[in-house]
């Protein structure tokens, strides 16, 4: 049986990608050096693939920042402010991609949203009325090249027409009908070229399918490859899907002239059932995603052997679930990691080795064998995973639990005359700046070079520093800048039991973001105080109030690799219970403003909206409030939430029963206002006025103008002003440039 890869990690194996895009960005390297760098970290992509024996292996799944930003700039969908720039390609990419501020011009970045069900974020392309839509660039064409002289025989993946065209936005007064035949055109001419350079399998990934389609998606999609597969130029079409079924299309899919289909059967639900209900064309092969591409645990083969069998499919090809970019490198990075807990799990190039024994195991008879007999052994049991004591307390839960008394109304009068904030309060989002010195005290501590009292001290006195600094800034609510944390999702992990952790399990989020995710190992309950301590000296420094900084368990749990072996539901209860002790400890030591993190909330939401309510608001909502319930009516509970689509999902955000939600809001371009003004969203609510993940510094009249939008659509009295994130990635000047010029434009509008 032949096997397939989506796409493969592109951040290097020590993240050298990062460092080196870093460097180039700090003009310490050279743009020839940056793309060298690239080079070399392809290079060892494409022959570890490989020499692990893969058949179809995707060239041209490497970016700079991001796939849908290259697909982008390939068709020329670049708005003119950022040509006007005047800068080479490489430097308008990362224009694009993080915004610019120097002496050439002061634009935004693009909007960023996530990927689909994942923590990757993608770019979003804008296509206004004066966008030329044109084959401009070759990074296919130049990156399948430089496979082959490699040695390496690549399918080329592309991001489909149709997914790229669903994703975009439209700025002007073109849709999505006026652009489709000249943007499938342009495909047609790539497919042209590629075939001239010798590519003869051209993988198009149209994940959008797996949404909710009506007719005219369909037409639209049918419109465009039935233009495509009749201008294959001898190539062979290999349309990809992942991240669910595409149960709306299946039987239209399996009509048209692809040679090969790929699904995926580890969130695609209905992929078997489409199947048996529809058939399956012999004279095209399957690509059967059943190795997952998102969790690092084992393959069960004997799961994945009885799902093949079950298809009765005879050309099938076994592939990944989704592209591995969303798993870390290697195993053989992880030198401290016991291996009674190692032999569970399987990073990208374990997955190769995966996908390899499953498909030598294909046909009958494999019971018998070795590698399947040691492959079961591991589902028997896991040692120290069950805490029966956590167990009993999810299962004491009660309706009670999640109903916060006062109602909300009330509530909001009782803060108000607590806290006595000004209109219009200023905040942070939590973290401040992680500058070197505060990295290095970090890893001395854990290193053993630094002992935990010379540790405390260091954190001390930065907190007390970023403490001084927010008062003369003028801030109206104060948080204690986040130094001891590495990670918001990690550090949380560090403090409870049930988690395992890596050394170099680094998975791309976005650009040269990259995230360690912790591993969910067992049952889940706090060890000790986690926050308190941080907290308490924070509110000793000033006469201010002081935000308790938490991440919530959703965000927890989606920004880990979960379990497989009980459900994600109870996993969050788990996670909630725990988070719900150190709130009441926060509160007991007079820490009356708590921000419970909820960054991920959106980002796990079936992609169906049929399935929202049944398989996760109905669980993920009601756990929030499991966490807050018991505090008192004087206690001001804050959210966040980032990067994702929430117009969609206002009513049940506000069913959260927050006193105050902080939105991301300024990369896209403020539309959820209009959302929260037409839900009567009850809850007091900040807005993100500037962007955080790019350099450039917003002026006073910018933020102005952003808070005056915001007073049409949010009430004055519930109006809070905010950045749209942490500024953990930023530098010290520019998050001190930025925050006066917030707080400048508060006072502004108070006037």
């Amino acid at each position: 049986m032949n096997t397939s890869v989506i796409g493969y990690p592109r951040i290097g194996k020590d993240r050298e990608l990062k460092f080196a895009s870093e460097k180039f960005f700090e003009g310490q390297l050279s743009e020839q050096g940056l793309l060298d760098a690239a080079k070399a970290i392809r290079k060892e992509d494409l022959l570890a693939q490989k020499e692990a024996g893969i058949t179809y292996i995707s060239s041209n799944d490497f970016s700079f920042y991001d796939n849908v930003l290259d697909t982008a700039c390939l068709f020329n969908i670049i708005p003119q402010r950022y040509k006007d720039l005047g800068l080479s390609e490489l430097e308008t990419y990362f224009a694009l991609a993080r915004g610019y501020q120097g002496n050439k011009g002061n634009v935004k970045a693009l909007a960023m949203k996530k990927w689909f069900n994942t923590n990757y974020h993608y770019l979003v392309p804008e296509i206004d009325n004066d966008t030329v839509i044109s084959l401009s660039g070759t990074k296919p064409v130049d990156e399948f090249t430089e496979a082959k002289e490699l040695g390496v025989d690549t399918k080329v993946a592309l991001i489909g027409p149709f997914t790229f065209l669903k994703l975009a936005k439209f700025t002007g007064s073109k849709k999505i009908a006026d652009v489709s035949s000249v943007l499938t055109s342009e495909y047609i001419k790539l497919v042209s070229k590629l075939a001239s350079a010798g590519a003869g399998l051209i993988e198009f990934d149209e994940p959008y399918l797996v949404r909710d389609l009506d007719a005219a998606d369909i037409a639209l999609f049918k419109d465009i490859y039935l233009q495509i597969l009749e201008n294959k130029n001898g190539t062979k079409i290999l349309l990809q899907t992942y991240f669910g079924d595409i149960r709306d299309i299946y039987s239209e899919v399996i009509k048209l002239g692809f040679d090969l289909i790929g699904l995926d059967f580890i969130e695609g639900t209905k992929t078997a059932d489409l199947i048996k209900t529809y058939g399956f064309p012999e004279d095209k092969i399957l690509v059967a995603g059943l190795v997952n591409g998102k969790n690092i645990w084992r393959n069960d083969y004997k799961k994945t052997l009885s799902v093949l069998n079950e298809t009765g499919i005879g050309n099938v090809v076994l592939g990944t679930s989704c592209s591995l970019l969303h798993v870390p490198y290697t195993l053989a990075s992880e030198t401290k990691l016991s291996a009674d807990y190692k032999k569970h799990f399987a990073f990208a190039e374990e997955k190769l080795t995966e996908l390899n024994e499953i498909a030598s195991l294909a046909g009958s008879g494999y019971e018998n064998s070795d590698v399947y007999k040691k492959n079961q052994a591991l589902f028997e049991g896991r040692i120290d995973s069950v805490d029966k004591e956590v167990q009993d307390k999810v299962a004491a839960i009660t309706d009670a639990d999640y109903v916060r008394l006062p109602e909300f109304s009330e509530r909001e009068k009782i803060q108000k005359e607590i806290l006595s904030l000004p209109l219009f309060p200023t905040t942070t989002i939590g973290s401040f700046p992680q500058t070197q010195d505060v990295r290095k005290n970090r890893q001395e501590f854990k290193k053993g070079l630094k002992s935990k009292e010379d540790y405390i001290e260091f954190n001390k006195n930065k907190i007390a520093e970023c403490i001084k600094l927010q008062e003369e800034i003028g801030l109206d609510v104060l948080v204690h800048g986040e130094f001891e944390r590495n990670d918001m999702v990690e550090y949380f992990g560090e403090h409870l039991n049930g988690f395992i952790f890596t050394e170099k399990a680094w998975v791309q989020s976005y650009g040269t973001r990259n995230v360690k995710p912790p591993i969910v190992w067992g049952d889940v309950s706090r060890k000790e105080p986690i926050t308190v301590f941080w907290s308490k000296f924070a509110k000793s420094c000033t006469d201010k109030p002081v935000k308790g900084m938490l991440t919530g368990p959703v965000t927890i749990l989606n920004w880990s690799f979960p379990r497989e072996d009980i459900s994600i539901k109870e996993s969050i209860l788990q996670i909630a219970l725990a988070i719900r002790d150190e709130v009441l400890d926060l509160e007991a030591n007079g820490i009356n403003i708590i921000q419970i993190d909820e960054a991920a909330l959106r980002e796990k939401l079936p992609l169906r909206k049929s399935d929202w309510y049944s398989e996760y608001l109905d669980f993920t909502i009601p756990a929030f409030r499991l966490v807050h319930s018991k505090v008192k009516p004087g206690t001001q509970i804050h959210t966040h939430m980032c990067y994702s689509e929430f117009t969609d999902i206002i009513p049940a955000i506000d069913a959260m029963d927050a006193d105050v939600i902080t939105f991301e809001a300024s990369r896209s371009d403020l539309q959820i206002l209009d959302s929260l003004k037409e839900n009567n969203f009850k809850t007091e609510v900040g807005p993100g006025v500037y962007d955080i993940h790019s350099p450039r510094v917003p002026s006073v009249e910018e933020i102005v103008t952003a808070l005056t939008r915001m007073r049409q659509k949010i009430e004055d009295s519930k109006l809070w002003v905010n950045p749209d994130c942490g500024l953990k990635t930023r530098g010290n000047e520019e998050t001190k440039k930025s925050l006066i010029n917030l707080v400048e434009a508060a006072k502004t509008i108070r006037g």
